[in-house]
C-alpha cells in the first residue's frame, strides 16, 4: 500500500515514533526520521527554525517528494510552579511550531494524494497537576490540525490522534491500570501506528480535521470511589490505587 511512498517521522526514535516508522517501513515506505537521538538518517532539534530548514533539504534533496507527514517529537513537560519562560516557549516550538514549519516547508513538495498526522494527546482535554508546558502543546496541535485542514483544503488531508496512557515498553497491566479503560487494558504504540497508516491510507480519503482519541476509552469512563479496582484514600480528594496515584494516563 505504501510502497515507494516518503514518510517523515520527528521523534521517530522511540516510543511511539519508532512505532510508526517501523509500520510504515513494513509496509514498503521509504521513511525519514528526525530526531535529537542520533540515527541514520537526521539528527537535530525539531524546536530549531534552521534545523528544520536543513532537515526539509535534505528530504527533498534526496527524494523529491514527500507523501505523509507524521508530527511525533514530544514536548517537555513542566509545571506552573517550576516551568521557566524558555521552557515553555521551548515545548511550544517542538509541538507545535515545529510542526507548522515544516508543513509550510513541504508545501510546494507534497504528492498528490498527501496527509498530514499530527500526534496530539488525551491531555487536549484533561489535565494533571504540573502539566502546563505539555498540555498547552498538545491543545495547540489539536487546534491547529482542524486549522491547516482547512487552509490545505484539497492540497493535503491533515488529522490528529490524541493517544491516552500508551505504554512504550508493552508492559501487560493487569487490576485497577487495566480496568479503568473500558477497553480493559493499557494500550500500546502499535495502537497508534495502525492509526496513523489509516489515516495517510486511500480508505481515510474523507478524513481531515479530525483529532482521534485511541485511549480505550478511558476518558470517557468516570472513576469514582469502589470503580474498576480504585479506593479513595484518606487525605486525598480523588480515586487512588494504594501505590499508584492515576487516574489520568501518563505521557504517551
Amino acid at each position: 500500500m505504501f510502497k515507494d511512498k516518503v514518510t517523515v517521522v520527528t521523534g521517530g526514535i522511540q516510543g511511539i515514533g519508532k512505532a510508526i516508522a517501523e509500520e510504515f517501513r513494513v509496509q514498503g515506505a521509504s521513511v525519514c526520521i528526525i530526531d535529537k537521538q542520533p540515527n541514520d538518517y537526521f539528527t537535530g532539534d525539531v524546536g530549531d527554525e534552521q534545523t528544520l530548514a536543513a532537515f526539509a533539504e535534505k528530504v527533498i534533496r534526496d527524494f523529491g517528494h514527500v507523501d505523509y507527514l507524521i508530527n511525533n517529537a514530544l514536548p517537555i513537560m513542566r509545571g506552573i510552579d517550576d516551568c521557566t519562560f524558555e521552557e515553555f516557549n521551548y515545548a511550544l516550538r517542538v509541538g507545535v511550531t515545529a510542526p507548522f514549519h515544516l508543513t509550510k516547508l513541504f508545501l510546494p513538495h507534497f504528492a498528490p494524494g498527501a496527509a498530514v498526522v499530527n500526534i496530539s494527546s488525551s491531555r487536549d482535554r484533561m489535565s494533571q497537576p504540573q502539566t502546563e508546558s505539555y498540555t498547552a502543546a498538545k491543545g495547540g496541535i489539536s487546534a491547529l490540525t482542524h486549522a491547516m485542514a482547512v487552509s490545505l483544503a484539497g492540497r493535503v488531508r491533515v488529522n490528529a490522534i490524541s493517544p491516552g496512557w500508551i505504554d512504550t515498553s508493552y508492559t501487560q497491566y493487569t487490576g485497577p491500570d487495566a480496568l479503568q479503560h473500558p477497553a480493559g487494558r493499557v494500550g500500546t504504540p502499535l495502537d497508534i501506528a495502525n492509526m496513523a497508516l489509516f489515516l495517510c491510507s486511500d480508505k481515510a480519503g474523507f478524513i481531515t480535521g479530525e483529532n482521534i482519541c485511541i485511549d480505550g476509552g478511558m476518558t470517557r469512563q468516570m472513576i469514582y470511589h469502589g470503580d474498576c479496582g480504585w479506593a479513595l484514600s484518606a487525605g486525598f480528594d480523588e480515586p487512588r490505587e494504594a501505590t499508584r496515584p492515576a487516574v489520568f494516563p501518563p505521557v504517551p
